[in-house]
């Protein structure tokens, strides 16, 4: 009876502290949230009352609407490349076996490892000397530098879980190594695969510092120009744009939680983003 009076405390008090860290997580979204649909002519809070006014300013801004194809244009073929290249370092890591992969993999890993100011500065320099500052190449290429390492992690998940004997099974069948892949392991490996290009979209839309080296006024993500907005002066359309990126990022949360849950029903095993 003790025992099991201590096992109920134990989750109680757990799901307590759950449920504390929940609350302290999205009560400022949510406010956020709250002010955005507000009536009143400023940041208010709580709000006097219901209107879509800062919605419909958002959509009639040019500067807004600009960022945001931007961000839409960069997002959409970072996350394409990023799938691939990850899922091809993914396979590298996990199929070779000379001594220096563990060195490797920890450099390919480095940009969410690096401070990202350092990243951001480096890219500056770099793409200064290539002439790729300020252009949407080069919004492409550094996005796609950043998000590549969340795709290794999950795609290396998924193959270091995989049974191996089911490739061996179609190589010893007489499948080439390249049809053995695409027929036995990318179809075990598709959910963390698209897990990973799930998480490129996410973090491509979200990045603000390395944008912000790279930008320019004519040509900049919304994450930048949400920056540059508050640093001038707070209007409220600020919390538009912020719920739309909370609802965009939820979204894509919920779409990857499916895949978990469509990964567990047929049995393959979960993969985990370090």
């Amino acid at each position: 009876m003790t025992m099991w009076s201590g096992d109920r405390l134990t989750q109680t008090v757990r799901a307590l502290i759950i449920g504390l860290l929940v609350l302290y997580m999205l009560v400022p979204m949510i406010v956020v949230v709250v002010i955005s649909f507000s009536s009143a002519a400023f940041l208010h809070f709580p709000p006097p009352g219901f209107s879509l006014q800062w919605y419909r300013r958002l959509f009639a801004n040019d500067a807004w609407t600009s960022s945001l194809l931007v961000s839409v244009e960069v997002m959409a073929p970072t996350a394409l490349f990023a799938t691939g290249l990850g899922t091809a370092a993914a396979v590298g890591l996990a199929r070779s076996h000379f001594p220096a992969i563990a060195a490797i993999g920890a450099v390919l890993m480095a940009p969410i490892v690096v401070p990202v100011m350092i990243v951001a500065a480096a890219v500056y320099t770099l793409f200064q000397a290539w002439g790729l500052n300020g252009t949407l190449l080069g919004l492409i290429i550094a996005h796609t530098m950043l998000t590549t390492p969340y795709v290794i992690a999950t795609v290396r998940g998924a193959l270091e879980t995989m049974d191996r004997n089911l490739e061996q099974a179609a190589l010893t069948l007489g499948a080439t190594p390249w049809r053995g892949f695409w027929r036995v392991t990318f179809p075990l490996i598709l959910p963390g695969v698209l897990s990973g290009l799930l998480f490129a979209m996410v973090v491509s839309f979200d990045e603000l510092i390395v944008s912000m080296f790279i930008s320019t006024p004519e040509l900049r993500p919304v994450t930048v120009q949400m920056w540059s907005d508050v640093r001038g002066d707070v209007d409220p359309t600020i919390s538009a744009i912020a719920t739309l990126l909370f609802a965009f990022s939820f979204i894509v949360l919920l779409a990857e939680a499916a895949l978990r849950r469509r990964r567990r029903r047929q049995g393959a095993p979960e993969t985990v983003l370090a």
